[in-house]
């Protein structure tokens, strides 16, 4: 494991974190580090989903949503 040394970061986001780690029962690393992994996560998806849109197509995305049958839908599915 590599530790990161000189982060600045704000004194309120800091007592933030601190309270937050707490709460949850674990250290201010392991929250610091889960913060990390779900930006990472975030932005990755984000680059997944840009490059599944320069690829895609509308004629294509029509084509299938022909497909899908003309009926109402159930009564739980349906929006009031």
């Amino acid at each position: 494991m590599t530790v990161i040394e000189n982060v600045a970061v704000p004194e309120s986001l800091l007592k933030q974190v601190r309270e937050l780690s707490e709460k949850e029962g674990i250290t201010v690393d392991q929250f610091v580090s889960s913060a990390i992994a779900e930006k990472a996560s975030a932005w990755t998806t984000i680059e997944y989903l840009k490059e599944r849109a320069r690829r895609g197509s509308r004629e294509k995305f029509l084509q299938a949503l022909s497909k899908v049958p003309k009926v109402e839908p159930d009564e739980d599915d349906k929006i009031d």
